[in-house]
């Protein structure tokens, strides 16, 4: 799934770096540790991955 915003996609950044340990989990807040807790490596990976461009900084909550 791909990220709505660049704010998902460094979130989901940091938690795949938690993930493959070379973040320190206890780092983590926010959005980044529920995705953390919640997504596998995989999924952390395609939404990390997702292109920046033309991504608002922000989703809409709608």
């Amino acid at each position: 799934m791909p990220a709505k915003s660049k704010a998902q996609q460094k979130a989901a950044g940091a938690a795949l770096a938690a993930k493959r340990g070379e973040q320190n989990p206890k780092d983590l807040q926010g959005a980044s540790k529920e995705m953390y807790d919640s997504m596998s490596e995989k999924e952390l990976d395609d939404m990390a991955s997702t292109k920046r461009k033309g991504k608002p900084e922000h989703a809409s909550k709608e």
